[in-house]
């Protein structure tokens, strides 16, 4: 398995390199690109670690040479949040930021599976859609938007309150990856029951987790750790569901339901990427009523990617 991360230097990027440094299956490659100059170094660095896995280092003028061959490209290229932003102030940095290495990615490895990251995933997703689209090579069951790490967050919020290992706390998350989009189907966690009380704080914590995170680190950057740890969840999903394993993860992918064009769905990975999307099920009076609030924002955010696109 050849899997490319795009944007490898960052705190994302090194942390989601390592990872699959030390867990990806034996014979695998790792391709890591950047512009910053210091990812040969983060390369080399990783290459130190007895794994059988092959890295290399691609600079700003070695694009496709990192994607070439690539059968999974994950985006966690852009800038991170700062105090006081929110994910719609990244738009207009990040949308060309995505919009350049998706054109990127549909002229070296077209039939790569991608995993975008970088935010606003409500938003760049729809955007690495449309730019599929206009090359004409777009396969919806091969893009998502990595939405792991609000289910983690969850587990562990969960786990934390309940008094349980989150490892093995399993917690449903639908809709986008901002702020009130995102919803955990805390009915559905088998065996633990909460409070209305509880309900409404856990939802509100998850929904805000990444600018918890944004303040505690003071300006010194976002979630880059378990951002990380997400992102290589999901990769080596991915690469299990690809060798045959049956797979289920949440993640944000174009559907054929009436909540949106793009909305988070436990969804069946295998060879060919989305096997199946799978029903999220019953939800209760409470997510029912949070999870049509939040549709036409989530909407919204769609629109303003095909519209940066289209030149809408």
């Amino acid at each position: 398995m050849k899997v490319a991360v795009l944007g490898a230097a960052g705190g994302i990027g090194q942390a989601l390199s390592l990872l699959l440094k030390t867990q990806l299956p034996a014979g695998s490659e790792l391709s890591l690109y950047d512009v910053a100059p210091v990812v040969p170094g983060v390369a080399v660095d990783l290459s130190h670690i007895p794994t059988d896995v092959k890295v290399a280092g691609f600079g700003k003028d070695n694009l496709a040479d990192a994607l070439i061959g690539a059968d999974i490209v994950l985006i966690p290229a852009g800038v991170p949040r700062k105090p006081g932003m929110d994910r719609s102030d990244l738009f207009n940095i990040n949308a060309g930021i995505v919009r350049n290495l998706i054109d990127a990615i549909a002229d070296n490895c077209p039939e790569a599976c991608i995993g975008v990251i970088t935010n606003p995933v409500n938003t760049t997703v729809a955007i690495a859609a449309e730019a599929l689209k206009a090359k004409g090579v777009y396969n919806k069951n091969k893009l998502f938007g990595v939405t792991t790490l609000d289910v983690i967050r969850a587990e562990t919020f969960v786990g934390n309150l309940k008094g349980l290992n989150p490892a093995n706390v399993h917690v449903p998350v639908i809709g986008g990856h901002s702020g009130t989009t995102i919803l955990p189907l805390l009915s559905q966690v088998e065996g633990v029951s909460f409070t209305a009380e509880e309900v409404a704080n856990l939802t509100t914590r998850i929904q805000n987790a990444g600018t918890e995170v944004v303040e505690a680190k003071a300006g010194g950057g976002s979630a880059t750790l378990s951002m990380g740890q997400a992102a290589a969840r999901f990769c080596l999903s991915l690469v299990a569901a690809m060798h045959g394993d049956n797979v289920v993860e949440y993640t944000y992918v174009e559907t054929n339901s009436d909540d949106a064009m793009f909305f988070a769905h436990p969804v069946r990975l295998g060879k060919n990427g989305v096997e199946e999307i799978l029903s999220y099920g019953k939800l209760s009076e409470f997510e029912e009523n949070a999870k049509n609030a939040m549709l036409d924002g989530l909407r919204a955010d769609i629109d303003l990617g095909v519209k940066f696109v289209k030149g809408a």
